[in-house]
């Protein structure tokens, strides 16, 4: 299977120079190319008798080196891979967007979600030094395993630059047959059938308050100035450690899962709809339920073991774990199950993570 690895480079004003022109160039080729886009299916609406080809990712290149690259030198400073790439992506987004699994591409602006990916000459040397095209040789921070890269990703992330790559990892297989349910919740992460209860980071909880001071600070700065770029880098760092410190946990917690057991039982969980409670909306996000989830995906595979995910409609919390009466109604505020049937008195969400776990026996 294949396994990415994201990892900080370490890098000097030269290669940030041209780590921020390759993104110039991809960005200017998303741009040129959705603007192209649109203006066809808008000719196509107004003209159904004579519409053109919706352009596949091959004939938009083509048209870029065509009509854009002769125009703009500065496009040959940098790799051909960034610009084909960004146009490979605009394609899949208008893929999504007439599957209907995602609305209109959006035009990108400077120094949002700025990225590129580059293919061909993409080597590690040594420990941690990895090679990319054009741009030369790049230090990370840490090791890197010694694999072969076909391609590589370079992002930005507040005043922080990063590198990912896929690479091919061999599925081990596990001998444990344990069984173990697992119940997400907003007071705690997760109450695991074994009875442990895992709490969970809230770390924009914990900074809240910081950022809150942070972005007050900010409100009188002139847009566009140094004081007002310095602010902006101190709101996104710390957005990106509030970030850091969730995923961190939510690794741990995974990895413990998915080694540790040989089937793993969750909820199909409605996050979009449990998102809609204004009251508790907050809270929801602050755990990552979809991370979660995505994480245990590719973990159980890895480690060899089984995911089970159950039913939305499941009634877990509903149903009495010792008799197996369901209840009719059960309350948000009721913290503690009481079965009305045999008298039986657990936690709701150790109640649940017991439902769970005996689905899959």
């Amino acid at each position: 299977m294949l396994l990415g690895l994201k990892t900080e480079l370490k890098i000097n004003n030269q290669q940030r120079t041209a780590l921020m022109k390759h993104c110039g160039v991809a960005r200017h080729a998303w741009n040129w190319g959705l603007w192209l886009t649109l203006n066809i299916l808008d000719h196509n609406q107004q003209n159904p008798q004579e519409k053109l080809k919706f352009p596949s990712a091959i004939d938009l290149h083509k048209l870029l080196v065509a009509m854009v690259k002769s125009e703009n030198q500065w496009y040959y400073e940098c790799s051909k891979s960034a610009p084909q790439f960004a146009l490979m992506a605009l394609r899949e987004a208008w893929k999504r967007c007439f599957n209907k699994t995602s609305g209109v591409p959006k035009f990108k602006k400077k120094g949002k979600r700025d990225s590129f990916t580059l293919e061909g000459a993409v080597k590690i040397l040594g420990n941690n030094k990895i090679q990319v095209p054009v741009i030369g040789v790049l230090k990370t921070y840490e090791r890197l395993p010694q694999v072969k890269p076909k391609s590589a990703t370079i992002s930005r992330q507040a005043s922080r630059w990063f590198i990912s790559f896929r690479f091919d990892v061999a599925e081990t297989t596990t001998a444990n047959t344990s069984v173990v349910g697992v119940d997400l919740g907003i007071k705690h992460l997760a109450a695991l059938s074994t009875g442990e209860v895992i709490e969970g980071a809230k770390s924009y909880r914990k900074f809240e308050k910081k950022l809150a001071r942070l972005q007050f600070l900010n409100r009188h700065k002139v847009k566009g100035s140094k004081n007002w770029k310095k602010a902006q880098i101190k709101i996104a760092l710390l957005h990106q450690k509030i970030a850091n410190i969730r995923k961190d946990t939510l690794h741990k917690l995974t990895t413990l899962l998915a080694k540790n057991h040989g089937t793993v039982v969750i909820e199909d969980l409605n996050v979009s709809g449990m998102l809609a409670n204004r009251k508790l909306a907050k809270s929801i996000q602050d755990m990552g339920f979809y991370e979660f989830r995505r994480q245990l995906t590719y973990k159980c595979k890895l480690y060899g073991s089984k995911l089970v995910v159950v039913d939305r409609w499941f009634p877990s919390s509903k149903t009495c774990s010792c008799c197996g009466v369901k209840k009719e109604t059960l309350g948000l505020s009721e913290r503690v199950f009481e079965c009305s049937h045999c008298g039986f008195v657990i936690d709701r969400d150790l109640n649940a993570a017991i439902n769970l776990s005996r689905v899959a026996s």
